[in-house]
């Protein structure tokens, strides 16, 4: 068990003097006359007393091993003992300090001390009255390990519900390892010696080191670009400060977003990181976590050997159990004759059919004398219906041409007179007379001498035909143009006298 004097080592110190002093020359009221003796003596009291306030006086840092605690409800204190190799010493910590300290104790751990001794004069018992208690070297880190895990813990990083399954027949592995160590060696031998058809990816980072953490993290984002399916994560083993980049929270986040499953296998079997915690699947060794993700080829050839054997079987049999049943149809009495399919129908449809010819028959003879009488009378009453119908018919037929001659005639008189009227106004009866209509290049009629020029190409047509012409000459009619002014005279507003 080690020891250290804390910030009251001087206090301490002083507290030591006096206390020897004190044993030297103890208080009047504690000192009794012993008979037939020259010198003082202290009471029971008085000595615990002393040293009780001399032992007080003085803080002290220590660490050592607990090997006993008690931590029963209802007690206002915790009861533990530390050792170390040579010697024990019984510890109390006052509740309120014990839940702030943070520290579960547990045998077993080595933990560092804060305190002063004290005495329980009643009993005689010295116990040491703890202040801190912190745990000690790799307990401390131990420690943060624990909270950390409990925190991803209450997240449900952890849950086994949301770890995935490995695939069965990988064809890209990632390893995210240190190059130079024994695992990556351990896992590339074993993967080709079970599984030589993968693609292995590698990512050589480091593993130990305050940079190890983000060094992690970016060799799993690396052999997840490089389309890995499943990844290796491990480290051959260690102290517990080196896989401590292993409890890294970061790291075992990124582990836990993953999008492909994580495999680890860091150190030995008793070691378990955070990392460990957090992944799909959690291997002892590097070895063993090579071997997790791939099948053994051996086994693997055993297990499709045996697949085939029993699928060949399971063939065979069904085989077998189809030509017995296609035997037993065959031998059915229908497959040896095909006439007995349809027998019982065929018999049915020939009784059908005589009950229907016997059925007709008989509706045939008792239907024959009516219908002759009804042909009979039918042929006797005919021509008389015949003759009456064609004298009516021929009847309505004068009195309908005699109305349609009255309807008609007015109507007839007015087209004669129509037809006469347009066969006056039609051009043509006019260019029949000798008449002609001249039309410019454009073929628009010229009504005046005005709209052509000399030498102006113009077609000129007749009754029977059409004459293409030019003009040599403009010339107005001279009457045409007296009587063109005389009109215009006319039209003039004239001045009106009042």
């Amino acid at each position: 068990m080690m020891s250290n004097f804390g910030p009251r080592d001087g206090a301490a110190a002083g507290s030591q003097a006096e206390a020897s002093s004190l044993f030297s020359q103890p208080p009047a009221s504690a000192v009794s006359a012993e008979k037939g003796a020259g010198r003082s003596v202290l009471s029971v009291s008085a000595a615990m007393a002393l040293a009780k306030s001399a032992l007080e006086g003085i803080t002290v840092r220590l660490v050592g091993e607990v090997s006993e605690v008690s931590n029963k409800p209802g007690y206002k204190a915790v009861y533990f003992t530390v050792k170390d190799a040579s010697a024990s010493l019984p510890c109390m910590m006052w509740n309120n300090r014990y839940r702030s300290a943070g520290v579960e104790l547990r045998v077993g751990m080595l933990v560092e001390l804060s305190g002063r001794f004290t005495l329980y004069a009643a009993k005689g018992r010295m116990n040491f009255d703890v202040f801190s208690v912190s745990l000690a070297g790799e307990g401390n880190l131990r420690l943060q390990v624990a909270n950390l895990a409990r925190k991803l813990q209450a997240e449900g990083l952890m849950d086994p519900a949301r770890k995935r399954p490995l695939p069965y027949l990988p064809q890209t592995i990632g390893i995210v390892t240190s190059p130079r160590g024994a695992a990556v060696h351990d896992m590339l031998r074993t993967l080709r010696r079970r599984y030589p058809v993968a693609r292995v990816v590698v990512a050589g980072v480091p593993v130990e080191g305050v940079n190890a953490p983000r060094a992690l993290i970016e060799g799993l984002r690396a052999v997840v670009a490089a389309g890995a399916e499943v990844v290796l994560l491990g480290r051959g083993g260690g102290s517990f400060e080196d896989l401590m980049p292993f409890n890294d929270e970061r790291l075992a986040r990124t582990v836990a977003a993953c999008p492909i499953p994580v495999v680890t296998g860091i150190g030995h079997e008793p070691d378990n990181s955070i990392a460990d915690m957090v992944a799909d699947f959690r291997a002892s060794t590097p070895t063993g976590a090579a071997e997790a993700v791939v099948p053994d080829r051996s086994a693997l050839v055993a297990q499709l050997d045996a697949r085939l054997t029993a699928l060949c079987a399971s063939v065979s049999a069904r085989v077998e159990r189809e030509r017995q049943r296609l035997a037993a149809c065959a031998s059915r009495p229908v497959f040896q004759d095909a006439h007995m399919l349809f027998s019982e129908e065929a018999l049915t449809v020939d009784l059908a059919s005589d009950r229907i010819r016997r059925a007709a028959a008989m509706a045939t003879e008792r239907w024959a004398v009516p219908l002759e009488h009804a042909a009979e009378r039918l042929h006797a009453a005919l021509p008389r219906s015949l003759e009456r119908d064609r004298a009516a018919l021929g009847r309505m037929e004068d009195r309908l041409k005699g109305v349609a001659r009255t309807l008609l005639a007015p109507f007839e008189n007015q087209v004669a007179l129509s037809a006469a009227r347009l066969r006056d106004l039609s051009p043509l009866t006019i260019l029949s007379r000798g008449y002609s209509i001249t039309k410019d290049a454009n073929g628009s009629i010229l009504k005046s001498v005005e709209r052509v020029s000399a030498g102006d190409a113009v077609s000129v047509l007749l009754d029977d035909g059409e004459l293409a012409c030019r003009v040599e000459d403009v010339a107005p009619h001279p009457a045409r143009t007296a009587s063109d002014a005389h009109d215009e005279q006319s039209t003039a507003p004239k001045e009106r006298r009042v």
